[in-house]
């Protein structure tokens, strides 16, 4: 395990007032997932170039994958990245769907400024119980905690579900209250991967559950709530994988409108993982089949590393609304 380590070091913020300023403003802070340089300095690049705020997170198997140690380490350097792009823009390191307290607790110890604690998967009971646990850690530390009621399906990483349960509004409350977490994780119909919804061709994906979290935002007014699972899968990038020997059939995510009036009500964070993943996927695909020559990974992962930026700048400022926010 890496030696112990306060995110205020690593001259990292946590989300308290991110989102406050994200729920009085109207809009909501990106967190995009990222598990290798390539896209954290897009990331980086992309925020600091549109001066937006900024949650960079890793779920429990990028983590593994990364190196807690090294890891660490890319999260100063994307501090100090964006310092010297000329901007000052507030930058959270956040764990991605923790699935337990010690996974929790060892990333407060190595450096997080935020963590996800999701119990959804157990009993409402156990889902405080074990919330509450991490909260009362994490919050030792100033490090604060997102939270979970309901299921989002699909498949992302880790996180595995068959189907969705919608979150139910008349337990948020009394969630809030027992678990004093800082902000929570609802399940309005957004769901992971790429493949969200099974839709025949011209037929309208189905509407996120407006009512729902219009409900939710009545009984914790200025909350700040959380979407998973909010990547549009953008057909263009499902378009370019399947040209050049991807397996992309059906592939179909959350219309940037709908993600739009989330973003301008109670919703103060959407999560953006499958769009970053693809876009890098579709380039390098591409890259790879017009040069069979190259085998330099600067070339097709600079790309890639290009066009990860031209996304995300699109997100910042056309979908959460998060651009010139700093």
């Amino acid at each position: 395990m890496a030696d112990k380590v306060h995110y205020s070091e690593l001259g990292l913020v946590n989300t308290r007032e991110m989102f406050k300023k994200a729920v009085n403003g109207g809009y909501a802070i990106p967190a995009y997932n990222f598990n290798n340089l390539e896209q954290l300095q897009a990331i980086v690049m992309a925020c600091a170039e549109t001066a937006s705020p900024v949650i960079i997170q890793v779920s429990k198997g990028a983590r593994s994958y990364a190196n807690e140690t090294m890891l660490r380490y890319m999260a100063m350097g994307a501090v100090k990245m964006a310092r010297e792009m000329g901007s000052e823009i507030p930058i959270a390191l956040h764990l991605d769907h923790g699935d337990t307290f010690e996974l929790c607790k060892s990333c407060v110890d190595s450096g997080f400024s935020s963590v996800m604690i999701d119990g959804s998967h157990h009993s409402y009971e156990q889902n405080i119980e074990l919330t509450r646990k991490v909260v009362e850690y994490a919050h030792q530390y100033d490090v604060t905690v997102e939270g979970e009621l309901g299921v989002l399906a699909g498949i992302e990483d880790e996180v595995v579900a068959e189907k969705s349960t919608y979150t139910r509004p008349e337990e948020v409350e009394d969630f809030v209250k027992k678990t004093g977490v800082d902000s929570l994780a609802i399940s309005i119909g957004t769901s992971h991967g790429a493949f969200k919804f099974k839709v025949k061709p011209g037929e309208k994906v189905p509407d996120l559950r407006f009512d729902i979290l219009q409900e939710i935002e009545r009984r914790i007014p200025g909350f700040p709530i959380v979407l998973h699972g909010a990547s549009s899968v953008v057909p263009e990038y499902v378009e370019i994988i399947q040209r050049f020997g991807g397996k992309m059939e059906g592939a179909v995510g959350i219309p940037e409108d709908q993600l739009r009036k989330a973003a301008a009500s109670a919703v103060c964070k959407i999560n953006i993982d499958s769009d970053g993943r693809l876009a890098v996927t579709a380039r390098i695909r591409e890259y790879l089949a017009n040069h069979p020559e190259e085998f330099d990974p600067r070339k097709y992962l600079g790309d890639a590393r290009k066009e990860l930026v031209k996304l995300i700048k699109h997100k910042n400022e056309a979908v959460l609304g998060s651009a010139g926010r700093v």
